[in-house]
Order: C-alpha cells, then sequence, then structure tokens
C-alpha cells in the first residue's frame, strides 16, 4: 500500500476505535445458501409443496444465520481488500481536500483537533461502510 493509504486506513481505524463504532457485514451468501439448499430438499422430498414450505423454513433459517455479530470497525477495516480499501482512500482524501501531511501523526493530530474535519471524515467513513459494505452500525454503549 503507498504511505498515503496507510496513513488514511490508519486515520479510519483511530476515528472508529474513539466513537467505538462497530458494525455488522450481512453475509447475504450463506443465508441464499441455506434457503435455497433448504428448498431443494423439500422439494427433492415433497415435490412442489415441499419447495414452498423449505423456501420459507430456509429464508427463516438463513435470516437468523446471517444476523451479523457486531465488530469493532478497525478490525474490519483492516481487512478490507486491496480493492475496497482504495476506495475508502479515495472517499476519505476528497473530504480532507488539499490538507497535507507529513505522516500518519501529523494527520491524526490535524484531523483529531479539528472537530469539523473530524466529523467529516466520520461521517465519510460512516456513509462508506453502509453503502459499500451494506453493514448495520452501531455505537458502544
Amino acid at each position: 500500500m503507498p504511505p498515503h493509504m496507510n496513513d488514511i486506513m490508519r486515520l479510519c481505524c483511530e476515528i472508529s476505535a474513539h466513537d467505538q463504532i462497530k458494525v455488522a457485514v450481512k453475509n447475504s451468501t450463506k443465508g441464499a445458501m441455506v434457503a435455497g439448499g433448504t428448498a431443494f430438499l423439500g422439494g427433492m422430498l415433497c415435490g412442489p409443496p415441499g419447495i414452498a414450505v423449505g423456501g420459507a423454513v430456509g429464508g427463516l433459517l438463513g435470516s437468523w444465520l446471517t444476523s451479523g455479530q457486531f465488530r469493532p470497525l478497525p478490525e474490519i477495516l483492516m481487512e478490507l481488500p486491496q480493492n475496497q480499501q482504495q476506495k475508502l482512500y479515495t472517499d476519505i482524501v476528497a473530504v480532507l481536500g488539499s490538507l497535507d501531511w507529513t505522516d500518519v501523526a501529523q494527520l491524526l493530530a490535524l484531523v483529531m483537533g479539528n472537530a469539523t474535519l473530524q466529523q467529516q471524515v466520520t461521517a465519510a467513513l460512516l456513509n462508506y461502510v453502509t453503502k459499500e459494505l451494506r453493514a448495520d452500525v452501531r455505537y458502544q454503549d
């Protein structure tokens, strides 16, 4: 990763840790597999009515299985693939505008010392998480 991208990722992790943000990323593939599998099994065992019953039961089971567990946002950010990190980087750099920094410590000081800028970065981060990752967001109580 380029140095500035590392700085931005670290900034996002620090802000989300500071605000104690947790997210649950929805795993729709697993839910779809469960729903489809039970519909198939119901069809094999009971024909067309079994497909309907199996699909309904599988949909409920799949929904229950994929009701994500909330994890700290910094943990999820560090697991993002390179292309998703690049998208987040682009979104955050757009908020930072022409802000110039030399290292991550200076970037953190600049952003955390400016309440408006911190709010804008947090908003961009949460927008990315909800739109791109389709995650549910929760603040620590």
